[in-house]
């Protein structure tokens, strides 16, 4: 990335205030085998979360393709929170309900009971104080829930029943575009069941756990990870045009078959867009690449908020 593609990444208005999110939404587990039957299905280490802490899971079909990727904290052991895409939320409820037979524990949808708030900026850190990030803590009707920084700004979620008082208001292509700068992906209905955790870095962020116990698509996660078979891998990009999860991306050079697909996205303008993308390592060499067609708009590669593995890295 040279200077100038720099100092646009810094032109950002810092936001700052409170909004509704509505495309989260809130699956609750309660029961005494609430750990033991999430431990079984989810990509992370649930069983030795520590008290207070935040982690990201993924929940994957037999082919080791994501279905739903979760923000997930434990009020108690036997309560858990699972934040996800409210796209995918009614379909992955139904299908996790369909394991647990006759583990005790209880799923439902909390998203109404609980519904989530961000919070970004100064009224984020005001919030704060010094909670760590991926931790959480007990916020008047609710939870806390501090995220790592985007480029030096705040950001938390809140699961309350009453959305935070007295803040200014944030607009939602504000949060996203801070939810797609910080590198972390969210499954929506678009892109289920289309990527391996590796291929969305989602090992280098901290949602899979190689050393737990089986859960579904393990042997093929742990199989891409140990065989070095990542061909693919997510990246930010900006583009001069609307993108939507889902959209496919070409190369310059090859006109025949995808080189890979939109995964989140965000309006930076009336007209532009930054998003991260999952692409063939390949396609990064040399050429450019584009949405929709090879003479689509040009996707133009920001910087991650953190280092790839070295094969990765050495072809971005």
């Amino acid at each position: 990335m040279g200077a100038d593609d720099n100092r646009r990444m810094n032109t950002y208005t810092a936001p700052d205030g409170a909004l509704l999110l509505p495309h989260w939404g809130l699956i609750r587990a309660r029961g005494a085998d609430t750990l033991k039957f999430l431990q079984g299905q989810l990509t992370n280490d649930v069983a030795l979360m520590p008290p207070g802490a935040v982690r990201l899971a993924g929940f994957c079909s037999a082919k080791g393709r994501l279905q739903a990727s979760f923000v997930v904290w434990q009020l108690a052991p036997d309560d858990v929170l699972l934040a996800c895409a409210s796209s995918v939320l009614p379909a992955v409820l139904k299908r996790l309900s369909m394991f647990v037979l006759r583990a005790q524990c209880k799923l439902s949808d909390a998203s109404a009971e609980l519904p989530l708030h961000g919070v970004a900026g100064a009224s984020a850190r005001a919030l704060l104080g010094d909670t760590p990030v991926w931790t959480q803590r007990a916020a008047e009707g609710g939870t806390l829930l501090r995220l790592p920084d985007v480029d030096g700004i705040a950001r938390c979620m809140l699961a309350v029943a009453t959305p935070p008082a007295d803040l200014p208001a944030l607009e939602l292509d504000a949060w996203r575009a801070l939810e797609v700068r910080s590198g972390i992906p969210m499954i929506e209905a678009a892109t289920v069941e289309q990527f391996v955790p590796q291929m969305l870095n989602y090992e280098i962020v901290g949602g899979v756990d190689f050393k737990k116990g089986c859960y579904p698509g393990q042997e093929i996660v742990a199989r891409s990870q140990y065989r070095g078979t990542i061909k693919r891998r997510m990246f930010l990009f900006e583009c001069d045009a609307m993108l939507v999860p889902g959209q496919e991306v070409f190369h310059s050079g090859d006109a025949s078959q995808p080189a890979g697909m939109v995964v989140n996205a965000a309006a930076l303008s009336a007209t532009g867009s930054v998003a991260l993308v999952e692409v063939k390592l390949a396609a990064l060499d040399d050429g450019t690449l584009h949405l929709g067609t090879v003479d689509g708009p040009l996707m133009k590669q920001r910087d991650l908020p953190y280092a790839l593995p070295a094969d990765a890295a050495l072809s971005a």
